[in-house]
């Protein structure tokens, strides 16, 4: 008997959930369709914040390495001397 009350109970929740369902996922069209205007429009703007986001961080990277260049130099000079005084001894 309890068997068949769950079931009916499990039936009647499905008709009761389902308009709402339906009703969400209505809704969620809606949403979609309605900003989809502003999505494209906003979209070149997009575009040109990454374009630029990607400038600077090529020149941040250009930077450190234009950097580390005279450093890498000036730790092989000064350290030519260990390195030809380790391998003399």
């Amino acid at each position: 008997m309890f068997g068949f009350f769950a079931l009916v109970m499990l039936a009647g929740l499905a008709v009761i959930a389902f308009p709402f369902i339906v009703a969400l996922a209505a809704l969620k069209l809606a949403v979609r369709l309605v900003l989809l205007p502003i999505k494209i429009l906003l979209l070149p703007l997009i575009l040109v914040a990454l374009i630029v986001k990607f400038a600077v961080l090529l020149a941040v990277a250009a930077v450190v390495i234009a950097l580390l260049i005279p450093l890498a130099i000036l730790v092989a000079i000064f350290a030519a001397p260990f390195f030809i005084a380790a391998n003399l001894a």
